[in-house]
Order: C-alpha cells, then structure tokens, then sequence
C-alpha cells in the first residue's frame, strides 16, 4: 500500500491497520510523504524480471532474488501472494519455478502491487470512502480520494510489458520530464 503519513497526530505513523512511533517524525510544515514499501517494490521487479523471461518456461526463486537483488525469503512471500492473486503461476520439481500465469501486458502494476499490499491507499488504514471528517477538514477527504485517483491513472495505466521492454505510455514519461517530478520537498 502507498502511505500517506498523516500530520494530525505528529510521530504516529500508519501502516495498514498498525500505528507505531514514527522513528523519523515529520514537522507540521512538512510535506506528506508517500511511500512504496519493499513489499511492493520487490514485487513488481519480480514480475518485470518474469515477464522478460520465455512464456511458461518456469523460472527458479533463487535465479528471480539474485537478478533483481532481493532477499530469497522475502521473495518466496511475495511470490506465493502473486500466485494466490492468479499473477503468476508455479510448478514443483527440479523443473519447477515461477512464470507469469497470463501476457505481461495484460498485467499492470496496480494489480501487482495490490496482490501483495491491498488497496494503492489507505489513510490510517481504512479506504479514503470510509473516513469522514468534520468542520473545516470535511473536505479533506476528497483529497485523498482524488489522490488515488491520480495514483491510479499511473500505476492501472502501466503494464509490466512496458517496464519490461522500457516502452512507458507517453503520459507516464511526461511526467517524469516535469522538472518538479525530479525534487524532493
């Protein structure tokens, strides 16, 4: 899940339905921060290193960890969950591995990263419809809402296909020719 650290209860932060201590606290004057865990990174860099792999030849978890850097433990999590969600298949034996269960470019990295994360937002680990604010934050839930919105339009837009093969949708790439799209605040 994308988080959006919410300044409302400073050095709180939320993480799917946990709160803990916020080790990095945020001041009031900061921004809200998004953030894409490993989890999710890793999934779909799993994904990409499969869809660049022969259809239905099996790839093993120790060959996808090392090409793409990711511990072999986490990627054998992350795996079983894309298999769960019907993203990927497996086979057992000394010929088994992982492939993707259907064409990379009918796979996009909104349903990756919701295989192994739940919903691209969450905000104190509820769906942006399910909260409610009162007085002067009321609209503050369109805000939220209108951020997945925009998250959507990237990430439902994006097939594994295009990152595999580096052949982004031109309104992904014109984005990231935005000069602000490159600055940290």
């Amino acid at each position: 899940m994308l988080e959006v650290r919410y300044l409302g209860a400073p050095n709180i932060y939320h993480s799917g339905r946990d709160s803990v201590p916020d080790p990095v606290a945020r001041t009031i004057g900061d921004n809200y921060r998004m953030h894409v865990t490993a989890k999710a990174d890793y999934a779909v860099r799993a994904v990409v290193e499969l869809a660049s792999s022969e259809q239905g030849v099996p790839r093993k978890v120790d060959d996808l960890a090392r090409a793409q850097g990711i511990p072999v433990s986490f990627l054998e999590n992350i795996l079983t969950q894309l298999r769960s969600s019907g993203i990927v298949r497996s086979q057992r034996g000394p010929e088994g591995g992982y492939w993707l269960a259907k064409p990379a470019d009918e796979v996009s990295l909104a349903q990756v990263i919701r295989a192994v994360e739940g919903p691209l937002v969450g905000v104190r680990g509820q769906r942006p419809e399910e909260i409610t604010y009162t007085g002067t934050a009321e609209s503050l839930q369109q805000v939220w809402i209108a951020l997945r919105a925009n998250l959507r339009m990237v990430l439902e837009q994006v097939t594994v296909e295009q990152v595999a093969q580096g052949r982004l949708p031109q309104e992904v790439v014109a984005l990231t020719r935005q000069e602000e799209a490159w600055q940290t605040r």
